[in-house]
């Protein structure tokens, strides 16, 4: 008799985006004359820019020529990528992070997933709330959890709020967290954190023996100088902090599948009987068994993000993003909704009207204007009444959406 793993019927519901593109599938399929926007989930919408493409051309080009063709790379990266991004993610930035500290993958979603692999079961995990659901459930299928509660928290996981009191960075926990799952630019608030609140953090976790999982994805938003973009940024993170980062958002890469993780060799994790062990060899032990590395031609691609065009067509490209931010925030606020987020960050963050539930609110856009967002309840119970804005977008499109909120609401 095979037997499935019975942690995945705890999982109440099915995962965030899927169902809201099934909501917005079986809507467009009923209403096919209508022009739906899509500002929910976090896709680009912009084309790779030129200096990335004609890397990518000029790696397949090789995987076609005997005397260049590549098999089987080796798992953790190549070193010209590998190198590229430690001189400029953060040797640049005065952090003393190598190239052997990194490890490139096909996603930060799957790494923040699948890092809970190499630490034991008995692990007490912190997660903020609201937060990318990826960290809670994969928290549940990875058996470290109790039932759901009807609050919508489950039992084991530590719950860290976010909300306008905090103003949406979490407090230190009351009960200690051995893995602290934090996410700065936030997803989905659009908050930052600063570098005493990161000194804050990386404290408590050095005093605590806790490890940081640092997600970091959003950090090429950031345009103000006193912001960190890396929590190595922070005096003694090397000790206790591991970072995820992609290319995803970055680069338009949501397609084309490339990120990297970091584990500097000063991260130490414990055994049972408290001896201490390094992390970034269980890691590496784990990548390499597990995954075949991502192809030749993605890693030119990602390379060429680093060239000095290529770190100017970036900029373009998430500059953009951020002018879509900018019209969502003056559009939204002259709507009369408060609004968060939006400035470092490629998510604008809206308190619902009138105490509107967010999958009401989600409907309501839905159907009567057509506009499609998140729901901040997915993200959490704490998103509870608030919803979440994608500027990957159209830039007449956003218009076009924020033109139809506004006569909504000025009814």
């Amino acid at each position: 008799m095979a037997l499935i793993n019975e942690n995945y019927l705890k999982l109440k519901a099915g995962y965030l985006f899927p169902e809201i593109g099934r909501r917005v599938r079986e809507y467009a399929q009923a209403n096919p004359d209508k022009k739906i926007i899509r500002m929910g989930i976090g896709d680009v919408t912009q084309p790779l820019t030129s200096s990335i493409l004609k890397a990518f051309h000029a790696g397949v080009e090789e995987m076609g020529n005997a005397s260049t063709f590549k098999g089987y790379g080796p798992e953790q990266g190549y070193d010209f990528l590998r190198e590229a991004i430690a001189k400029n993610d953060y040797q640049a930035r005065g952090v003393d992070i190598s190239a052997d500290d990194i490890f490139v993958s096909d996603g930060s979603k799957c790494d923040t997933g699948n890092i809970q692999e190499i630490f034991g079961l008995d692990n007490k995990i912190g997660i903020c709330d609201p937060v990318y659901p990826v960290y809670a459930d994969t928290t549940v299928m990875s058996g470290k959890t109790g039932v759901c509660r009807e609050n919508g928290y489950f039992d084991k996981i530590i719950y860290m709020p976010c909300n306008e009191a905090n103003g949406f960075v979490p407090d230190l926990p009351a009960e200690r967290p051995d893995l602290i799952f934090l996410c700065f630019p936030n997803n989905p608030t659009g908050t930052v954190a600063t570098k005493e609140v990161l000194k804050k953090w990386v404290n408590y976790a050095i005093e605590n023996k806790s490890i940081i999982l640092y997600d970091a994805a959003y950090e090429a938003f950031i345009t103000d100088d006193k912001i960190p973009h890396s929590i190595f940024e922070i005096e003694g993170a090397k000790k206790v902090a591991i970072e995820f980062r992609s290319f995803s958002k970055t680069a338009g890469f949501t397609g084309t599948r490339c990120a990297f993780t970091v584990i500097p060799s000063e991260l130490m994790a414990y055994d049972s009987k408290g001896n201490s062990h390094q992390v970034k060899p269980l890691w590496m032990r784990r990548h390499t068994t597990k995954f075949n590395g991502v192809s030749y031609p993605v890693q030119q691609a990602a390379a060429a993000i680093y060239t000095e065009q290529g770190k100017k067509e970036t900029k373009e490209v998430i500059n953009f993003y951020l002018e879509n931010a900018q019209i969502m925030i003056k559009s939204l606020t002259a709507a009369g909704f408060t609004v968060f987020g939006g400035v470092n960050a490629p998510y604008v963050w809206v308190k619902t009207k009138n105490n509107m539930k967010s999958w009401e609110f989600f409907d309501k856009l839905l159907i009567e204007i057509n506009v499609v967002g998140t729901p901040g309840a997915g993200f959490g119970p704490s998103g509870e009444g608030y919803f979440r804005f994608s500027a990957f977008a159209e830039r007449d499109n956003v218009e076009e959406a924020m033109q139809r909120i506004t006569k909504l609401f000025a009814k």
